[in-house]
């Protein structure tokens, strides 16, 4: 496999970093000689390539500031040496002339650091221990954030500096004082302007509600909304998918759900929903929660902090996981440390019995999986001129499993053997963390995104234009499902934009939503191949248009055995096939692929010839052992496990009440052990 090249990108910031350091080199030796055309020439550069590094090359900065040559200091010795410059072109009671201009020009800098010493005062009292959305938190004082000139220092100093440094340059060559004065006059203007817009901000009535204020009144709401039953989610940006695949059977859920996170960032990863989102980053804000209604809170994943919310024992806990394999992640010992454990089926139930991880079999409960009721089933072979075959890989994951994912031993081959076929129409939708651990699956990961492209080109169809309908129907998706906000908004403008959702919201996304996928289908170009990595369209949405599944041991094809269409798995782990089939019962009722793709041919023949397909009653029996019966729906079965779970709360918290209550006669425990709603 080749060696990927060095990206340009690395190169062109040590080419930037060098350039920079030229240029202040040049203009030291042009200040000391003096030789005004160098000393322009130099500070020009200079100027030119810091506003490049803030547009282009951020990373750079980093690394001057952890050589302690950050904005300010680069600032500052740039207008120095200007200074030098003109001392030494003049005579020697040129000092008297140009005293009181340092002095101003000192000023400067030092309204500088007063305006970011004030600035880091207005965001402490902007960030706020509860973050909030589809709430109405007005009463909180919530107000649009400063303007982004006054909050990051190195912009505000190019910006409010550069009046006073051109100043100087402009001094330079005709020896005019008056120059330098203009614009350091302007740049201290600037500066005062800023610090006292700032100032405002810390006024009383001007700023947030303070942390005591913002606590009680998020008391207040909870006492208010009752919440029930919530999702808990902590991780990396990355992961929010794990979340978001919840948020449906969650909003259909009987009682009053929330969804509680830890991140602040992560406010803004959940996707679409009309779901009350809190954030609480504190574990002492966390705690809170104990003394509220909320009945049971439901894990997709185990994260750090899922601990510090396990602690609180007026809630129940169980664990949902964010998909269902026979990867080991699957059955992780840390699954005992919840109340329950939800699985999908049978076959779940035994993963952990046979994992011996301590999840007990009393504690396992099968809900089937929610998510997949909206997966069409199987309707027969392909009836029109084209095969559609999605390629869904899965990650290389933590553990450096060869056998994880197909995308670095197998992929090109696979995806080479599917284009060869002149009647398949390819859907390649890659893991979103591919390459996140192994660079080699990065690299192989776009090595098949070119063959596909290439595959398009020989086809020679033009795409045209996206047509009326589905312009149409991605304004209204967009509308409905995304907040603008003002360029630079902070957390709390963010939570006075997305305030308490428009009555109706959740359906009306659903049908747009609906809209949308149908205009999408519709307008691809009949046999192109697509590489699927937007958020949409969904999976679920590419299950129902695909004909064929090839994917790797994971999640993907237990929930593509709710379509019960054929699926193929590679086998990447160097174990013998029967071996393979033994070790992960997923692949019972799939076709399994070599590495060098050489059962590819056969199994579109079986595809597109039911007759030919061996397999169908062995998907049936596998769906039910690994999703459990359809009837009742999943989502009926998840419902019910989520009031069975709050019955258990509502009497746990009875008994502790009745406990306290003999133990301290007198005394008021209600605030201690609230009643919970039913």
């Amino acid at each position: 496999m080749p060696v990927p090249l060095p990206r340009p990108p690395a190169l062109l910031k040590g080419l930037v970093a060098v350039v920079l350091a030229a240029a202040f080199a040049a203009q030291a030796v042009a200040a000391l000689l003096p030789h005004v055309p160098l000393l322009l020439a130099a500070t020009a550069v200079s100027l030119a390539t810091e506003g490049a590094l803030y547009r282009w090359q951020r990373g750079v900065l980093s690394l001057f500031a952890k050589s302690h040559a950050d904005i300010t200091v680069r600032h500052v010795l740039r207008d120095l040496l200007l200074v030098v410059a003109l001392l030494r072109l003049g005579e020697q009671d040129r000092e008297t002339v140009y005293a009181p201009l340092v002095a101003g020009l000192l000023a400067f800098y030092v309204l500088h650091c007063a305006i970011q010493a004030v600035s880091v005062l207005v965001r402490r009292t902007r960030t706020l221990p509860v973050v909030t959305r589809n709430i109405d938190a007005s009463a909180l004082r919530l107000s649009p954030a400063p303007s982004v000139l006054l909050r990051r220092p190195g912009h505000r100093l190019l910006v409010f500096g550069l009046p006073a440094t051109a100043g100087l340059l402009a001094s330079v060559p005709g020896d005019r004082p008056v120059c330098a004065a203009a614009g350091i006059a302007l740049s201290l203007a600037l500066a005062l302007t800023g610090l006292g817009a700032l100032l405002l901000r810390l006024l009383p009535g001007r700023r947030p509600a303070g942390e005591q204020e913002v606590l009680e009144w998020f008391d207040g709401w909870l006492a208010a909304y009752r919440p029930t039953v919530g999702l808990y989610f902590s991780g990396g940006a990355s992961s929010a998918y794990q979340a978001n695949m919840w948020l449906e059977p969650l909003a259909k859920l009987d009682g009053r759900p929330v969804i509680v996170l830890r991140e602040r960032f992560m406010v803004q990863k959940i996707a679409a929903t009309d779901i009350p989102i809190v954030c609480l980053p504190k574990v002492s804000t966390l705690m809170r929660l104990e003394h509220s209604t909320l009945q049971v809170l439901i894990h997709p994943s185990n994260s750090g902090k899922t601990s510090q919310v396990l602690r609180i024992p007026t809630i129940k806990h169980t664990f949902v996981n964010h998909g269902e394999s026979d990867k080991l992640s699957s059955c992780n010992p840390y699954a005992k440390a919840y109340d329950e454990v939800w699985v999908a089926g049978p076959a779940a139930r035994e993963r952990y019995a046979l994992a011996e991880v301590g999840v007990e079999d009393k504690d396992v409960v099968e809900t089937g999986r929610p998510q997949l009721d909206g997966v069409t089933p199987y309707a027969g072979p392909p009836t029109g001129a084209w095969t559609t075959v999605l390629y869904a890989p899965t990650w290389e994951g933590w553990d450096g499993n060869p056998g994880n994912t197909s995308v670095v031993a197998a992929g090109e081959n696979l995806v080479r053997a599917l284009l060869a076929d002149p009647g398949v129409r390819l859907l390649y939708k890659p893991h979103p963390l591919t390459g996140s651990v192994d660079p080699r699956a990065g690299a192989a990961d776009l090595r098949i995104r070119e063959l596909i492209r290439a595959a398009n080109r020989e086809r020679g169809e033009a795409r045209p234009p996206a047509g009326a309908e589905l312009v149409a129907r991605a304004a209204e998706l967009d509308r409905l499902t995304t907040s603008v906000f003002r360029a630079g908004a902070d957390t709390v403008e963010r939570m006075l934009v997305q305030s308490a959702p428009e009555p109706g919201r959740a359906e009306a996304v659903a049908r747009a939503t609906a809209a949308w996928e149908e205009a999408y289908w519709a307008s691809l170009p009949e046999g192109e191949h697509q590489i699927v990595t937007d958020a949409r369209p969904a999976l679920y949405s590419c299950f129902n248009v695909a004909d064929l599944l090839i994917s790797d041991v994971s999640s993907v094809i237990s929930d593509f055995l709710a379509s019960g269409k054929p699926y193929a798995v590679a086998n990447t782990s160097g174990l013998p096939e029967d071996a393979f089939r033994a070790a992960f019962p997923t692949v019972a009722a799939a076709t399994v692929l070599t590495p060098d793709a050489a059962g590819v041919p056969d199994l579109l023949e079986a595809v597109r010839h039911p007759e030919k397909d061996g397999l169908a009653e062995a998907r049936a029996a596998l769906k039910l052992r690994l999703l459990g019966p359809a009837e009742p729906s999943s989502q009926e079965r998840f419902g019910e496990a989520v009031r069975a779970l709050c019955a258990k709360a509502r009497d746990h918290r009875a008994r502790v009440a009745e406990r306290l209550a003999a133990e301290l006669p007198g005394q008021r425990t209600e605030a201690a052990v609230p009643t919970a709603p039913r």
